[in-house]
């Protein structure tokens, strides 16, 4: 019976994440509206650099930019910014 219960719980958990594909993993959502407004990664890349960030890797996460960069200070950052205005909206220093 314990078995059958554990079964149960992790196919209860597997069928609520599969129900909501789109839910943010991160640290902070965005409300960034349709993608066809929002600026590219490039553009946020030229922005950061120009900072003297040294950008590691931009990906979408909750509607954001989420970005892993080494900052002007040399300190490993996590950072979310919006994707239509790149304004930072969440930061977190490792």
């Amino acid at each position: 019976m314990k078995s059958f219960s554990a079964l149960l719980i992790l196919t209860l958990c597997l069928a609520i994440g599969d129900a909501s594909p789109g839910f943010a993993t991160g640290l902070y959502t965005c409300d960034s509206g349709p993608r066809s407004g929002w600026k590219t990664q490039d553009e946020l890349k030229k922005s950061l650099a120009q900072r003297g960030w040294k950008v590691r890797r931009i990906k979408e996460d909750g509607g954001c930019w989420e970005v892993y960069a080494i900052n002007d200070k040399g300190q490993r950052v996590e950072a979310y910014f919006h994707p239509v205005t790149l304004k930072n909206v969440f930061t977190s220093t490792r």
